[in-house]
This record gives structure tokens, C-alpha cells and sequence, in this order.
């Protein structure tokens, strides 16, 4: 079976610094994996070669079985590539109804500058209706993005990213940041996602790592350390020394 995503021994060189060596990921349809590794391991340099935002020095990254290795972001993201980042990405003043209506507007062709006139197209309020309920954001679908709190405005994150019709989506850390009294609605939003969507979740909380993924990919100096399911990373003495601890179970 053709994977989705791949990448074939990727790495990215900064002078005499390897940030990744050689790293091979397959994600096939519909695969629920994560990537986890130490701080510094190179997670967030490997996010941004999928995404476009640094090139390779070596290797190839495939979607569908099409080589996007020199593609630019934007046509990755009209491929189906999606990500969500570490840092709030979100417009403050605007409310999670415009911002997934935009998101919606262009995954549907239609102008995203107009969005207050494709408020009366069906197919724009359908798809934002759609979306913000699986995420359980219609009873603030009205309210200002800077006033919501944190947790709320990461599930809106990852709310705009599936209203652009991903099928491969990347969430990096959405976690990150959100106090622990909100991080069930996280767990929540994540479990919401649709299954058809291929996702890569990128996290230092194991809870929800453990809680979400079918299959781990541990990174470390740059490099796979080892990849299995769930059970299988939990017990590797080598993944409890680099990073999990050597009490976790």
C-alpha cells in the first residue's frame, strides 16, 4: 500500500550541525502516529521540512507517492498537507465563526475577502457549522478568539486546520501551553478528529500521546531511535533512559 506521507533519509544540515540524519517515516491513510523525543531532538526542524518551511540538505518527503520535496508551502498545504503550530497562531479580534468560515472559503474556491456576502452560501455555513460543533466551539462561535480561554482557542486551531480539508494534518504541540484544568477538552478535540485524516501528533505529554497514537516514532539527536506501538515504546529500556524516565509504565 502506498503511504501518504513518507519521507525517504531525510536530513537537514545547518554547517557542521546534523538537526536531522537520515530519517525515514512512513504514515499510511488514516494512521494516528506520534513523534516524540527529547528536547533538541529535532521534532520541530522535521516539521518544518514536511511543511515547506526549510528544504532538505538530502532526501526526499512523498504525498500520495508525489515527490513535494521542492514544492512551496502554500501547495503542499492544496495538496492536503495541514499543520497547527506550537505558538497561537490565531487572529484575536476575529471570532472561531470568521475563522473557520475563511478557512472553508478557500478550501471551497470562493474569495476569503468577501467572507461577510458567502455567509448566506449554504456550503460555507454548513461546512463551519460542521466543524465547530465536532469540536465543541458552537456556543462561542460569536465570541471574540482573544477572550476565549487557552485551551479553546488551541481546539479552534485545530478546528481551522480541518476546515481546510486536510488529509494529512500535523499538530505540533497542541497541548503546549494549556493549563491542566482544559487539557481534557484537548484529549476531546483530538480524539473528534476524523478518521479518514492522517495525523501526525507532535508531544511532550504523554497522556495524550499514549491516549491518541497506534503507532510512536521516537526521535533523538536528529535521528529514529525506534518505532512501534504504544506498549512497545513504553517498554523499551532505551526510550525510558532518553526520555520517558525509567519509571514509566
Amino acid at each position: 500500500m502506498t503511504a501518504v506521507l513518507e519521507t525517504i533519509g531525510l536530513e537537514r544540515r545547518f554547517g557542521g550541525l546534523i538537526a536531522t540524519s537520515n530519517v525515514a517515516l512512513r504514515l499510511e491513510r488514516g494512521a494516528r502516529h506520534a513523534l516524540i523525543g527529547p528536547n533538541g531532538a529535532g521534532k520541530t526542524t522535521l516539521v518544518n521540512l514536511l511543511t515547506g518551511v526549510l528544504a532538505p540538505s538530502a532526501g526526499r518527503i512523498l504525498l500520495d507517492g508525489v515527490d513535494i520535496t521542492t514544492l512551496r508551502q502554500d501547495r503542499r498545504v492544496r495538496r492536503g498537507l495541514v499543520r497547527t503550530f506550537q505558538i497561537n497562531q490565531l487572529f484575536g479580534d476575529f471570532t472561531p465563526l470568521t475563522t473557520v468560515g475563511l478557512a472553508v472559503s478557500r478550501r471551497l474556491g470562493l474569495d476569503t475577502q468577501v467572507w461577510r456576502r458567502l455567509g448566506s452560501r449554504k456550503a460555507v455555513v454548513d461546512g463551519c457549522v460542521e466543524v465547530l460543533e465536532r469540536f465543541g466551539l458552537l456556543d462561542v462561535m460569536n465570541t471574540k478568539v482573544a477572550t476565549l480561554p487557552y485551551g479553546r482557542q488551541r481546539l479552534l486551531e485545530i478546528a481551522t486546520a480541518i476546515a481546510c480539508g486536510p488529509r494529512v494534518l500535523l499538530l505540533d504541540e497542541p497541548a503546549a501551553g494549556v493549563p491542566e484544568a482544559e487539557r481534557e477538552g484537548i484529549l476531546a478535540g483530538v480524539a473528534a478528529l476524523p478518521a479518514d485524516v492522517t495525523v501526525l501528533l507532535i508531544e511532550h505529554d504523554m497522556d495524550l500521546v499514549f491516549r491518541f497514537a497506534q503507532r510512536i516514532s521516537v526521535l533523538v539527536n536528529g535521528a529514529i531511535l525506534t518505532e512501534g506501538t504504544p506498549s512497545e515504546i513504553a517498554a523499551d529500556h532505551r526510550v525510558r533512559a532518553v526520555y520517558l524516565g525509567s519509571d514509566h509504565g
